[in-house]
């Protein structure tokens, strides 16, 4: 039985380069379905997920619609942001296994094929690493060393440097992913949690053909303290651990005062003001500390409020009676 791929593109202001990722995508899904001695004969689906585009995008994606049965699209009714987008295919797609690319042809759809390859051998993950990228600055390249260097330090889960949303998914990781209900996500930040068995792909991005990237600095920024937030507890944590090291600190400096002043015969001339600064110091540690503490139980409400499932189950054997 041939197997399905379901392809999601999320869209936002991407009129001219739909035609031209359609193209791509086309061309490398028509070898695939080519039968092979090594397999092949795979259908798709490509679903288009609009958020809230301002240019003609809907438009053309509509007309494409009518066109080609394999297209289907999803329209929003404003802008939620790429992640949103992402799920939203996901939770609409019929495949075997699903592949998400970005529409502004920065993923080389020529890479698919080893997708699939690695797919085929058991691989439940196959995610894409970038190599290097023609349109990355200075500043974008040095963030995003900045963000992977922290986010390996402070998560959970290991965060791959240099990852992308470009990866394919199968069925049982879509249906776990699917799961999770957290408003604040990011897709490779979930997926990493779920687990599963994971390959990686390289590959070097493509310059943008036309249009404007739709991410800005600032919306980068807010994506990186999302999944700061997100994925790791530790910026909650951090007024414990900074009320801790205060609390050490103005502790240890308040037994020296008294040994100075009561053994040492005030040899170091330590005034009743410096004695009282480092009082408060010692007791706005305290409250740090105390503050870390109330952080743990909300960590563990957080948790909770997250709604991801308790477990992921990779395969699962019913016995004969069943």
């Amino acid at each position: 039985m041939s197997k399905t791929i379901s392809i999601v593109i999320p869209v936002f202001n991407e009129e001219e380069n739909i035609p031209l990722i359609l193209g791509e995508l086309s061309t490398v899904m028509s070898k695939l379905a080519q039968p092979t001695a090594l397999g092949g004969g795979y259908k798709h689906e490509i679903i288009f997920v609009d958020d809230g585009s301002t240019d003609g995008s809907a438009d053309v994606i509509k007309k494409l619609c009518d066109s080609n049965s394999n297209i289907s699209y999803l329209e929003f009714s404003r802008n939620f942001g790429k992640e949103m987008s992402i799920t939203a295919g996901l939770n609409h797609c019929k495949g075997d296994c699903a592949i998400i690319i970005d529409a502004d042809l920065q993923h080389p759809t020529s890479v698919i094929p080893s997708f699939i390859s690695e797919w085929e051998k058991g691989y439940e993950v196959v995610v894409g690493i970038r190599r290097k990228s023609k349109s990355d600055c200075l500043t974008k390249i040095i963030g995003s060393k900045l963000f992977y260097g922290i986010m390996s330090r402070i998560s959970e889960i290991e965060f791959i440097p240099n990852s992308t949303d470009f990866l394919l998914m199968d069925r049982k990781v879509i249906y776990a992913f699917n799961q999770c209900t957290e408003r604040t996500r990011i897709t490779r930040g979930l997926i990493a949690w779920l687990g599963f068995r994971r390959s990686l792909v390289e590959f070097d991005a493509s310059e943008r053909r036309t249009g404007k990237a739709g991410y800005s600095y600032a919306k980068l920024l807010r994506l990186a303290l999302s999944s700061f937030v997100a994925m790791s507890l530790f910026p909650l944590k951090v007024a414990g651990y900074l009320g801790i090291l205060i609390t050490a600190v103005a502790g240890l400096l308040g037994i020296f005062i008294l040994t100075d002043r009561f053994f040492l015969h005030n040899f170091f001339a330590f005034t009743w003001l410096a004695t009282l600064t480092v009082i408060n110091i010692f007791l706005i540690g305290i409250v740090l500390s105390c503050l870390g503490l109330i952080a743990l139980y909300i960590a563990a409400i957080s948790k909770d409020v997250s709604n991801r499932p308790m477990y992921v189950i990779r395969e699962s054997k019913k016995s004969q009676q069943n």
